[in-house]
């Protein structure tokens, strides 16, 4: 083994020899089978810290059942984005030719998204065996193979042939940019400072209202161009003021449309001015109110955002209504909404009727696509109807069929699944799966995989022309059946058969409503076991947090805060991460404060720390918290325990070289700190399984970490060192073999975390133990020995533990060199504490460089010793006849004073009353905790003051 550990040199070169020699393949010799479905990645992308931490919990779960003997399949597939593709190739086209899309045809536009994809598309799937994950590379998916499309299809016909998709003109998130529909999940709500209009709808006079003082109502909007297309004044019920003018009417002003006054609880008496303008077809609280009154709806947008020339009149029902005039002013036509909005304001203040206009906060909406503001749309789309489907995913929860680990997370599906509202499954782009579906010229439909096949199907002649409908699919419906489709639905497949349900789903909080509910829905009306029941997409849903930087705050190119997985594996400069977080930036203007940031956070730039270190950490962080705060610090920290095993197996190696290994029995007569060592391995064993089992990787991580750095590296290693000095052959031969036994059932416990580390290790310890196998990724994974257990050598190894720990401490606080030999005294001893001080004696004495080990059956002299009663024992050392006495006296009272005053400080804060009241209960309890630690740390400081006062006069 190389003398140090880096990571650089093995990672790369050990995943090629996994992957090339099909470790990663299922073994279908094997009986019980185990199946991840690993959520696809955009191709546009690139691995960012959330894939990274998922995969990762993903890859620990895979190589654990893996090495359980298990039938593994984790299938791998990219997705491809529908939205976030076609503006990426669009602007690439723009930058390279100066065109846009609409200078293409539909066929010739997307060949050049297939081009683009040949070309940079594999970008996030090189970055993903980085990371070491241990996918079926040869069973890769992409959600627009052609597999996979007519799976979509299928679908879809499926859908559509049981009443379950349906057509429907319906208000939804408009994108004026890309002039697509867009989801909720690609809208995000900006808190911005704007301005309020308070605008005057004079009420349409008659002989009862002809004498009333109110002339108008008021109403305030943050978009006065929407007025274009008011169908309505609501005023609440109850409000006195105004609710003897429901059933009445008003006059818009620029468009003069009468329109009706009607009663509302929407209308809130205590906000604006009372009264509310209802636009249907622009807002979405205004579309309820509009479906719940029968009132008619005026689109008045363009898809392109602009006001439009003749205004479309619909009914509530969404069907073409000549209840009101189609007519817009002239001087508004073809504006884009923001001068709209300056020209209206402008014409409404000369006819009189801006009354007056407020500063305020108002949210809008953006696209995180395109980032123009959102316009709610009237528009004719696709939907799937879901009560139905949401019943039986609910249940399928409800029963346990699928369990939401952690449990917090049920509510939250539940909650939203109990008010679901059905799901608009089109978008209005050219890259995608196009939704299967003809017209003839008569518009007549056809559903069906492709032209050929519904020509013959309604023996439709070539002469009449069959157009197929222009949207396509929400990119989340294909990704909704993607746990069997890519399993090689809708045939009937060997993997399909073997592997479906899947096992879990490693998946966020964010996307429990718009991926993992649909899944569930999807899955459950699709696909029927074999006795014609919904069958489970997967048995387990593994819900993580979100990583955040370490202020908590979420991880943004804005923000410049974020972190790519591959810097931290490889390193990188300061330069070059300062040019990677500056780069396309949407908001030039933040570079200068991301530059500081950047620079105060990581002045030399990023270490490389290798996969390990990178993946433990992640594992250590896998709480069962909403958000998880990234900490560098503890990635450099588990660098260190990287290196840590790296060293101690080297040593283990290096002391075991010509070693002939043979098997041994546990029950075999063994010294008390091999039998130690096998019983706390053993424990380890069954705390990390039953944390692996029940997803609490952090405890996992822990647990690991403890027994690799503080039991076997801090106690065991140092024994040994002592142990191996020794003449006795027998006993050097017996912990040789426990050495390399418990070293290489260690490195399999700890691969399905740390797997390249593990890996090249054991490479060289299976040579000693005489393994023939080529890879630690199909050993078995160590079990838990029920028989192998004894208190009584746990107890008396943490005795002499205890013992020796003392005695450093003392050599510490005292300043003893370890040159220096110790005589130690033990009084009040059981006749079996004294049997295991004399059967490690050896150890006791070489670890703690001690002179000698006396047993006193006397009563001593205690002031002139420093003494600790450890399970009973009194645990002696003379020390006045091993130090200076006047020196230590002079040292112990200048650390007595500066106790004193320590002590001073914080009882001042504890009765300060104000630090009381107002500091919070956990810094007042750690506090007076740190109070108590410190008066007890002064009473030892006095006793050994009083002692030596006593014997230096």
């Amino acid at each position: 083994m190389e003398k140090t550990y880096n990571p650089k040199n093995i990672e790369e070169h050990l995943y090629n020899f996994w992957e090339e020699n099909g470790y990663f393949k299922p073994d279908h010799s094997k009986q019980s089978t185990f199946c991840i479905m690993m959520p696809p990645p955009n191709i546009t992308g690139s691995l960012h810290m959330g894939h990274a931490f998922q995969q990762t919990i993903m890859d620990i779960l895979i190589r654990y059942q893996r090495m359980q003997g298990k039938n593994t399949f984790w299938q791998v597939g990219t997705d491809h984005a529908g939205i976030a593709t076609q503006i990426l190739v669009e602007r690439q086209i723009f930058h390279k030719e100066k065109k846009t899309r609409k200078d293409y045809s539909r066929d010739d536009f997307i060949k050049k998204i297939w081009l683009w994809k040949k070309e940079s598309g594999h970008v996030i799937t090189k970055q993903m065996r980085r990371l070491g994950v241990s996918v079926d590379w040869d069973h890769e998916k992409f959600t627009l193979d052609p597999d996979i499309s007519i799976a979509v299809r299928e679908a879809f016909i499926l859908l559509y042939k049981n009443n379950l998709i349906y057509q429907k003109k319906r208000l939804v998130h408009w994108d004026s940019k890309l002039e697509t529909v867009i989801s909720d999940l690609e809208v995000e709500h900006r808190l911005i400072k704007g301005k309020k209009w308070f605008i005057r709808y004079p009420i349409l006079q008659n002989n009862i209202f002809s004498k009333n003082k109110i002339k108008y109502l008021v109403v305030s909007t943050t978009r006065p161009e929407t007025s274009l297309g008011d169908t309505a004044i609501a005023v609440n019920p109850l409000d006195n003021k105004y609710n003897k003018f429901i059933g009445h009417f008003v006059i818009c002003p620029l468009t003069n449309r009468i329109v009706p006054i009607i009663g509302d609880k929407y209308a809130d008496v205590e906000k604006g001015t009372g009264c509310v303008k209802i636009t249907p077809a622009h807002d979405f609280n205004d579309y309820k109110v509009a479906l719940y009154h029968k009132l008619p709806m005026i689109n008045i947008f363009t898809f392109d955002g602009r006001i439009k020339s003749i205004a479309e009149v619909y009914n509530y029902k969404g069907e073409k209504s000549n209840e009101h005039s189609s007519f817009i002013p002239s001087q508004f036509q073809t504006l884009n909404i923001l001068s709209a909005r300056v020209a209206i304001i402008k014409e409404i203040k000369e006819l009189g009727f801006l009354e007056k206009i407020e500063e305020c906060n108002i949210t809008i909406p953006y696209s995180d696509r395109s980032g123009v503001v959102v316009e709610p749309m009237l528009t004719n789309q696709w939907y799937l109807k879901t009560s139905k489907l949401a019943k039986v995913a609910l249940n399928a929860v409800k029963d346990k069929k699928i369990q939401f680990i952690p449990k917090q997370y049920e509510s939250m599906y539940s909650s939203w699944m109990n008010n679901i509202e059905d799901w608009c499954i089109s978008r209005q782009l050219w890259w995608g799966h196009r939704i299967p579906v003809w017209y003839d010229n008569k518009k007549n439909m056809y559903i069906g995989q492709n032209e050929k096949e519904i020509r013959q199907k309604y023996s439709i002649s070539e002469n009449i022309l069959l157009i197929q409908e222009n949207d396509v699919l929400d990119t989340w419906f294909s990704s909704g059946i993607w746990t069997f489709s890519s399993l090689g639905w809708p045939k009937k497949t060997m993997f399909l058969k073997l592997f479906h349900p899947t096992n879990v789903l490693v998946s966020g909080f964010d996307i429990i409503f718009f991926w993992i509910a649909r899944m569930i829905m999807l899955t459950m009306y699709l696909i029927k076991d074999e006795h014609n029941q919904p069958q489970v997409p997967f048995k387990n849903i593994y819900i993580t947090g979100l990583i955040r930087d370490e202020h908590g705050e979420k991880m943004s190119k804005s923000k410049g805060n974020v972190i790519d997985p591959l810097d931290m594996i490889d390193g990188i400069s300061l330069n070059e991460l300062i040019k990677k977080r500056t780069s396309n930036l949407l908001q030039p203007n933040l570079s200068d404060k991301i530059i500081q940031n950047t620079i105060k956070k990581f002045p030399e730039g990023i270490e490389p720390t290798g996969t390990d270190a990178l993946r433990f950490t992640f594992a250590a962080l896998a709480s069962s918290t909403r958000d998880i705060q990234w900490d560098m610090n503890r990635l450099k920290g588990y660098r260190n325990f990287c290196n840590k095993l790296w060293n101690a197996s080297r040593f283990v190696l290096i002391n075991t070289k010509n070693h002939d290994f043979s098997q041994f029995h546990t029950k075999d007569k063994m010294s008390l700190i091999n039998k130690w060592i096998l019983i706390e391995f053993n424990n380890t064993i069954k705390l990390y399984r039953e944390s692996l089992d029940a997803y609490r990787f952090d405890i996992a991580a822990n647990i690991l970490y403890d027994f690799i750095w503080n039991i076997f590296c801090d106690w065991y290693l140092e024994f040994v060192k002592i142990i191996l000095k020794k003449d006795s052959s027998e006993e050097v031969y017996s912990t040789k073999n426990i050495l390399i036994y418990v070293l290489e059932l260690l490195l399999r416990l700890a691969h399905p975390i740390i797997p390249f580390i593990t890996e090249i290790i054991w490479r060289r310890v299976k040579l000693i133990k005489k393994i023939q196998e080529q890879t630690i990724m199909l050993q078995s994974f160590p079990k838990y020995n029920h028989k192998l257990f004894d208190k009584k050598i746990l107890l008396n190894m943490n005795w002499i533990k205890k013992i020796i720990v003392f005695l450093r401490n003392i050599r510490t606080n005292m300043k003893i060199s370890s040159t220096k030999l110790l005589p130690l005294f033990l009084y009040n001893i059981t006749y079996e504490q004294e049997s295991v001080i004399k059967e490690n004696m050896f150890l006791i004495k070489n670890i703690s460089f001690l002179d000698s080990i006396t047993i006193l059956s006397e009563e001593y002299d205690k002031d002139l010793c420093i003494k600790e009663v450890i399970d009973g024992v009194e645990i002696i050392i003379p020390m006045l006849k091993l130090i200076d006495t006047k020196v230590e006296l002079k040292r112990l009272i200048k650390e007595e004073k500066k106790m004193q005053l320590k002590i001073l400080k914080i009882k001042n804060k504890i009765l300060n009353k104000n630090f009381l009241n107002y500091a919070p209960e956990n810094i007042v309890y750690a506090e007076k905790n740190k109070l108590l630690k410190l008066n007890e740390i002064h009473m030892k400081l006095s006793e050994q003051i009083k002692i030596l006062k006593k014997t230096s006069f």
